[in-house]
């Protein structure tokens, strides 16, 4: 598996940008230089993300969201150890 974190990644299995694996092994987002817990799916490229805004669900049952524009920096959580 490669080092570098996806340039998009979205956690709703219905999504093209969906990667099981990937979400597994954990990948940390910051956006605007806080860390991020409800990020939905984000684009580092375009420089966007997409938070879940409470409980609330859609009529199919995925959350509600809002995209909000910024810098935003993807990480794995499970650095190796000579990065750390």
């Amino acid at each position: 598996m490669t080092d570098t974190p996806p340039d998009r990644l979205a956690s709703h299995p219905k999504s093209p940008f969906y990667d099981a694996a990937l979400l597994e092994r954990g990948v940390g987002v910051r956006f605007k230089g806080v860390e991020k817990t409800n990020v939905d799916e984000y684009c580092v490229s375009e420089g966007w993300v997409r938070l879940a805004v409470g409980k609330a669900v859609d009529r199919t049952g995925a959350p509600m969201t809002m995209k909000l524009m910024g810098p935003v920096e993807v990480y794995f959580r499970d650095a190796p150890a000579d990065e750390a």
